[in-house]
């Protein structure tokens, strides 16, 4: 479903002191940013934050920087974040929120900012054979986040989707990633700690498995 254009969405995140509004600035820079040595945890389409906010709140020796292209669903994200924190009396100082083109991510990331874990979460899965290089667990892709991933960092994928899983371990083996785990039901699976996303449980209501892996360097 296609959202509104929010004119409020963009000052109201500008508002937001978690918010970067110009993330190319913090190139090299990201682990000053949060003025600590903690391991930085990336996810990549957050939508609207509900699976970054649960995170965040949950572990403050962790930072967490959360990317999304639209500012309708950003603002969401936003909302969804300070919620979460607020229900557990928390200040927001372990997670960062911003707008980009994600097939531009090496724009705002440099060797320098070493990331230790990516989640990709029910990305589109672009099931046309001309778009299928757009899809974020893309060979290509996966090379872009080589360049700022940890060498023993990892990549946490889920979806809904058949085709893209499948293609998508061919993907992560052709980019020299190793799989270190895999399932075709997460939810029957022996994996702990999973955080549903708002995505996941509607597909979950419909009867459709999700499929979840975590591959590293």
């Amino acid at each position: 479903m296609r959202l509104r254009k929010k004119p409020w969405a963009r000052p109201e995140l500008e508002a937001c002191n978690f918010f970067i509004t110009n993330p190319s600035e913090n190139k090299g820079k990201w682990k000053q940013s949060f003025v600590n040595d903690n391991p930085i945890y990336l996810e990549l389409g957050c939508g609207k934050g509900t699976f970054i906010a649960v995170h965040g709140s949950e572990n403050e020796d962790i930072n967490y920087i959360a990317i999304d292209i639209k500012d309708e669903v950003l603002v969401l994200a936003k909302r969804n974040i300070e919620k979460a924190y607020e229900d557990k009396n928390k200040e927001i100082n372990n997670l960062k929120l911003m707008a980009q083109e994600i097939v531009l991510i090496n724009d705002i990331f440099s060797e320098e900012d070493v990331v230790d874990r990516i989640y990709i979460n029910f990305c589109n899965p672009w099931p046309k054979e001309r778009h299928k290089k757009r899809r974020l667990t893309h060979t290509r892709q996966l090379e872009n986040y080589k360049n700022f991933l940890a060498e023993d960092g990892e990549i946490y994928f889920k979806t809904d989707d058949d085709e893209l899983f499948d293609e998508s371990i061919e993907y992560f083996k052709e980019a020299g990633f190793n799989i270190e785990y895999i399932t075709y039901d997460l939810h029957k699976s022996d994996f702990v700690g999973n955080v549903r996303t708002e995505h996941e449980n509607m597909f979950s209501e419909q009867g459709i498995k999700i499929k979840f892996l975590i591959a590293s360097r």
